[in-house]
């Protein structure tokens, strides 16, 4: 027994630093959450400053900009879970049937370098190229004799160009938590496959897709927890007086009244918020997952 304790030890170390960051990042900030029920005053303190109860949670409800920012949240959140979801599983997919193995680690390594790429990087691409004055390529249009294309500016572009980054950006690396599934699949299962007749279609839609279903559900419902952070550095970079009414959502919002104004108290609330509905989200859709046989989260 003592044998098997030491060598355990060097496991234990392993996940020392991660037990570390969750204790220190995750957990115990959780206490600063009773800010939500406080009119925190920084001079007062914790301790010292008034309970509120609710009322935070009555302003936040109140605010004229509560449906605004819920609405564009949903809807930001739901162009990623519709469009942007299935397109590493349909990566995947294609990579996973190439044949030359030099072509699937080119590709492979060319779509998730831009992973390792900032926000900022990303922004400031895309504002040197679409500014409205000074962009390159509305230059170009104008040097033609074509209209400028605002899609800064124009709200109406908003959405696509906020799907289209984050497709360009994250795809290649959420295409290799799929991938690394499909690598444990028996290749016995596509042999016997292709000795009943199957053809390379009928192998995707019986045993590929199907080896895949777990995980994409687990991740799936995992996401469901984070449909209240729809990305603050890639909004708030894009962000501008003219596209506000479809691009303000709730972590911009907390940026603006808690950071800018010194609203501790209510953006603590609008957090919290944020957080017991991506609470509900996860555990209605575990449980409507584990009705349908899969295994969910938990």
């Amino acid at each position: 027994m003592r044998n098997i304790g030491n060598r355990s030890i060097p496991l234990y170390l392993m996940i020392l630093p991660g037990l570390l960051f969750f204790l220190l990042f995750r957990y115990i900030p959780m206490g600063g959450l009773v800010l939500a029920f406080k009119d925190y005053d920084p001079l007062s303190g914790f301790a010292s400053s008034p309970w509120v109860g609710f009322d935070n949670f009555r302003k936040l409800l109140v605010d004229p900009d509560f449906w605004i920012i819920l609405r564009n949240t949903f809807v930001l959140s739901g162009i990623n879970l519709i469009f942007f979801f299935p397109v590493p599983i349909i990566m995947a997919l294609i990579l996973n049937e190439a044949r030359l193995p030099w072509v699937k680690k080119i590709v492979q390594t060319t779509i998730y370098i831009p992973h390792f790429v900032s926000w900022v990087v990303v922004a400031g691409i895309t504002i040197v190229l679409f500014a409205t004055q000074d962009g390159g390529i509305n230059k170009l249009l104008v040097q033609n004799g074509l209209p400028r294309f605002e899609l800064l500016t124009d709200p109406s572009y908003f959405r696509g160009l906020f799907l289209f980054q984050n497709i360009w950006k994250e795809m290649g690396w959420s295409t290799i938590i799929f991938l690394a599934s499909l690598a444990s699949v028996d290749p016995g299962l596509y042999e016997a496959a292709y000795v009943d007749g199957a053809g390379r279609w009928r192998q995707m839609w019986h045993i590929t897709l199907p080896s895949l279903r777990s995980i994409a559900v687990i991740l799936f419902i995992l996401r469901l927890g984070q449909v209240m952070d729809v990305g603050f550095e890639q909004i708030l970079l894009l962000q501008n007086s003219l596209n506000l009414q479809v691009s303000d959502v709730f972590d911009t919002f907390v940026f603006r009244n808690g950071v800018q104004q010194g609203e501790f108290s209510f953006t603590t609330a609008v957090g919290l918020f944020k957080s017991v509905v991506g609470l509900i989200l996860v555990l209605s859709f575990n449980w409507i997952a584990r009705k349908f046989g899969e295994e969910g989260v938990y």
